[in-house]
């Protein structure tokens, strides 16, 4: 299931709604999905890069409600990030195999596939999540 499909049509009324026994909702769990893929990408360009903290600066604070503007921000950073991911993998500058030299021993293939699979995994969550909640 692609970004878009598991996005399509969702009902605004519920970007904070939270599904039985799970604490996060899906603004949370999209804005995590959005997070996370930026501070890859951010790893990958920058010697400057700094470790995050977890969970701290991966999720919103759970409390926390999000407005459509937000809403439309957490997709639009998304679909920017993953595009920009999808370029960096086909583009012929980027040596795949090399190792990102203020890591420690990450290859660029290794953290795009991370950014692939993290989001294949919340998307596919957030999908399930809204079964559960009656709102697909």
């Amino acid at each position: 299931m692609s970004f878009d499909d598991a996005i399509k049509k969702f009902p605004l009324k519920h970007i904070n709604t939270k599904a039985p026994n799970v604490e996060y909702s899906f603004w949370h769990l999209l804005e995590h999905i959005r997070r996370t893929a930026a501070d890859i990408l951010e790893f990958m360009g920058s010697s400057k890069y700094r470790e995050k903290e977890w969970p701290k600066d991966y999720w919103p604070d759970y409390s926390s409600t999000a407005t459509k503007k937000d809403w439309d921000k957490t997709i639009r950073l998304i679909k920017k990030d993953l595009q920009t991911a999808i370029t960096l993998s086909k583009s012929s500058k980027l040596d795949l195999f090399k190792k990102i030299p203020w890591g420690d021993g990450q290859t660029n293939l290794r953290e795009l596939m991370l950014i692939a699979d993290h989001n294949a995994y919340h998307i596919g969550e957030f999908a399930i999540l809204r079964q559960v909640c009656k709102i697909w």
